[in-house]
């Protein structure tokens, strides 16, 4: 199983809340962040606690912020808030480990809804700390609409783990059986004869933690050519758009996913023009692709497929 920065199977990570919101009390702010850190260690090997002393570096920190925050003004990486709705929060990707929450929005626990009373929308803390908290893991958006991971999944309500979210955490960090009974059942011979059952629940006991690459694979989006590249971990894969400049008045434009690049992401990602440069591992695996547009109508695109070499062959 790849784990990312030598992280090992039930691995404890810390965290701490460093600045309380205004509409939601400390003991039902710490629940809702509970909930939400819990939903990812039902499903994966990590688990989470919080620190209430100061004394101790925390692995993720979190914190309700207003419009400059931290160091907002000056980090083409760090947007600021822009007050009531619009934008909810925003986290950093490893190692960083920060999660910023919009302190002008109505945060409450329990399902997001409309307050004609107050006339504001009120803001589920569970759900959308839960899809913060996956970014702060490492995962990137994902393109099905049933996942949590998914950017509109505020808008739909999607307050729940998905099997794509279970794939992505799984793929970075391991999985673990978490029924004690997954040996009976996987020698009564339910690895093969219940395989769906099995992969829910006692993935590692089947050597089921994966689907096959191709399975895991997100849609390319449409593209005139498509190139995959399999690398060793860690190596600096470098992407080319077109083998001509583009005229003057074109745009290039990027896209991991089908989701567009807006700027670099340091240790991950560097951008600049026609050139992308990213880091083989396992944050990064998926579609890149480049398209060049004149005016409204797009002169051509091309996509790369990066998938990570096996470490080492798996005997389990």
């Amino acid at each position: 199983v790849p784990l990312v920065h030598g992280l090992k199977p039930q691995l404890l990570l810390i965290s701490r809340i460093i600045k309380f919101p205004n509409t939601l009390n400390m003991e039902d702010t710490r629940k809702a962040i509970s909930i939400a850190f819990t939903k990812w260690s039902d499903v994966s090997p990590l688990t989470f606690t919080e620190l209430t002393d100061g004394n101790t570096t925390a692995d993720i920190t979190l914190g309700f912020f207003t419009f400059n925050h931290t160091d907002c003004w000056w980090s083409p990486l760090h947007p600021c808030f822009d007050g009531l709705n619009g934008e909810l929060a925003h986290a950093f990707l490893p190692p960083r480990g920060e999660i910023h929450f919009d302190n002008h929005e109505f945060w409450i626990l329990g399902k997001s809804r409309f307050s004609w009373k107050q006339g504001v929308w009120l803001n589920d803390l569970v759900q959308v700390a839960a899809h913060e908290i996956g970014h702060a893991l490492g995962l990137w958006h994902s393109r099905d609409p049933q996942a949590l991971m998914h950017p509109n999944a505020t808008y739909t309500g999607q307050r729940n783990i998905a099997q794509d979210d279970v794939w992505g955490i799984q793929r970075l960090y391991g999985c673990v059986d978490k029924k004690r009974v997954c040996d009976t059942w996987a020698q009564l011979g339910f690895c093969d004869r219940r395989k769906t059952f099995m992969k829910k629940n006692c993935p590692r006991r089947c050597n089921l933690c994966f689907e096959p690459l191709e399975m895991l694979a997100t849609p390319t989006p449409p593209s005139t050519n498509v190139k995959v590249k399999t690398v060793p971990r860690g190596r600096v894969v470098g992407f080319r758009c077109g083998t001509k400049k583009p005229r003057p008045r074109s745009k290039v434009s990027w896209y991991k996913d089908g989701e567009r690049i807006l700027t670099s992401i340091p240790g991950y990602i560097v951008m600049k023009d026609r050139d992308l440069r990213i880091v083989a591992n396992e944050f990064n695996e998926g579609v890149y692709t480049c398209r060049v547009h004149r005016g409204v109508g797009e002169v051509s695109a091309n996509s790369w497929a990066i998938r990570l070499k096996p470490d080492h062959p798996s005997n389990s």
